[in-house]
């Protein structure tokens, strides 16, 4: 179907207009990877070195795209991301948790978003809550705790951060919380994108820059920037705690931001049900390869021993289908679910995920598979320099 006023076709269109609707300094945010931004190029511009091996006849009447994830069933591979402070409507995550409903698939809630888990799973209960390694054991174990009485599915540990905020293009302003100096930074911005504005009155609040997932028992709710404080102070976790956090929490465990062989091994040997191949996006250590680049040495490290995802760079349902081909059960999106929350709230969202799904499924009948399982790196031409891996230590 052709784009029309609530409806875009492609995630490409879903940016132009968040771009076109949203503040300069909000669809920045939503943009820029760390430093060059080479990683963030990468993650996007590999895919298109993949080419398919099409076939014409004997085509499948219905493609299968269902399968699992840390336990729950979604009718295709991809699975919402956890992404910060969600200033792009106000909706935020619960716009998110409800899109992901309609299609039945599950959802990544950040401990940096701008909703409480409460109020984000009454309208998903497939919900999986990322928590960054902030605190002591005692704070990560209560924030787990929290989750698990909230109805959580899965603990994501996510562990791909060097605390690089460092852009070529510039670093948009974020204000620490919604005061008089924001209002006038922001004033004449915010006025000049009437739908963005418009969005704000009707809901009749402002942006939220608290995190109310980080908050512990008798704290007030951190500020976006407090909050990020106490991150860059907590030591990096070890293995060890790792281990200790999976096995307190007891059920599905995802490591997130993993990149090389030898880290997926850990995660196999801690008891992780899951990782995700991600390099958050482009916004951890500029330079790193696209993590399609990085998948299928990945993959083989640690064959079925646990689910792999790929997270970084998803586009369009052909996207997911090579991630597939080279060895992930499933994709996570960020960058491409925001924009079309920013094109179009809550149906913004709803229409980027048809999007990718229906891809997925016209993909398949290309290749004449009829179900994602039969995906193998054979359905792909891959070049002779496309994958990168770190030799074991």
């Amino acid at each position: 179907m052709a784009s029309t006023r609530d409806w875009f076709e492609t995630v490409a269109e879903a940016q132009r207009r968040a771009k076109k609707r949203l503040p300069k300094a909000v669809y920045l945010a939503l943009l820029g990877g760390a430093e060059a931004g080479a990683t963030m190029d990468d993650n996007v511009g590999a895919f298109r070195e993949l080419g398919f091996r099409p076939r014409i006849a004997d085509l499948p009447a219905a493609r299968e795209l269902s399968t699992t994830v840390m336990g729950q069933e979604i009718p295709f591979p991809v699975v919402i991301s956890p992404t910060g402070v969600q200033a792009v409507d106000p909706q935020g995550e619960v716009g998110v948790a409800k899109a992901a409903a309609q299609l039945g698939t599950a959802m990544g809630l950040s401990s940096f978003a701008s909703k409480p888990i409460e109020e984000v799973i009454k309208e998903n209960p497939k919900l999986f809550f990322q928590s960054y390694w902030v605190g002591d054991r005692d704070a990560m174990l209560a924030r787990a705790e929290r989750a698990r009485a909230a109805g959580a599915k899965g603990l994501i540990v996510t562990l791909d951060w060097v605390f690089d905020s460092r852009r070529d293009w510039g670093s948009p302003f974020i204000p620490e919380r919604i005061n008089f100096e924001a209002v006038r930074k922001y004033a004449f911005p915010v006025a000049s994108k009437p739908g963005y504005l418009y969005r704000w009155v009707k809901s009749g609040s402002l942006p939220d820059l608290g995190v109310p997932n980080l908050v512990l028992p008798g704290q007030e709710v951190p500020t976006f920037f407090g909050a990020y404080g106490q991150w860059i102070q907590t030591p990096a976790p070890t293995w060890e705690d790792l281990a200790w956090l999976r096995e307190q929490w007891g059920g599905p465990f995802m490591i997130k931001g993993i990149t090389h062989p030898d880290d997926a091994r850990r995660a196999v040997d801690i008891g992780a049900t899951a990782l995700s191949v991600s390099n958050h996006g482009g916004n951890n250590l500029d330079s790193t390869p696209a993590t399609i680049r990085l998948l299928p040495a990945i993959a083989d490290a640690v064959g079925d021993q646990i689910e792999v995802l790929l997270d970084g760079g998803i586009r369009r349902g052909s996207d997911v289908v090579k991630a597939l081909a080279l060895g992930a059960r499933a994709v996570m999106i960020g960058r491409a679910y925001l924009w079309g929350m920013g094109a179009n709230g809550e149906k913004g969202v709803n229409n980027v995920l048809v999007i990718i799904r229906d891809g997925i499924s016209e993909t398949l009948y290309g290749l004449g598979k009829s179900s994602i399982h039969q995906l193998t790196p054979e359905d792909l031409i891959i070049p002779a320099d496309f994958t990168r891996s770190a030799k074991k230590a």
